[in-house]
């Protein structure tokens, strides 16, 4: 038996992940953002960009992991009680992203604590 991926989920975990990473990148350089006066002679005071913070992005993280993984309880419990239009590959599937999903939290979780324990381990 082979495992096939169905590319449109694929393709759509994919952009998620893109569209999640595209916060860290730095913003194009608008030239009347450089030098305000080109355009209209006058500063413009209230702009400001606004990023999330890196406690944001993770709990956000964790959050979409959390739905991952409710949404495939609810998924293997709908097969369970037989409603109609919930297919086993369906679940099995659901199943795997939220087994995936949470490996990858984890190990960034790894990462972290490695990286503050070697943070916290530099000499002065």
């Amino acid at each position: 038996m082979t495992d096939r991926v169905d590319i449109n989920r694929l393709l759509t975990d994919m952009r998620s992940l893109k569209a999640q990473t595209q916060v860290f990148q730095r913003p194009a350089i608008n030239p009347t953002d450089v030098n305000p006066f080109l355009t209209t002679g006058a500063v413009k005071v209230d702009q400001v960009n606004k990023t999330p913070s890196f406690g944001d992005l993770m709990s956000q993280a964790i959050n979409n992991v959390n739905d991952v993984q409710q949404k495939s309880s609810a998924m293997a419990e709908a097969y369970e009680k037989g409603v109609a239009g919930v297919d086993i590959t369906d679940v099995m599937i659901a199943s795997q992203k939220a087994s995936v999903s949470f490996q990858a939290m984890v190990q960034v979780r790894n990462k972290l604590v490695e990286a503050y324990r070697d943070v916290m381990n530099m000499p002065i």
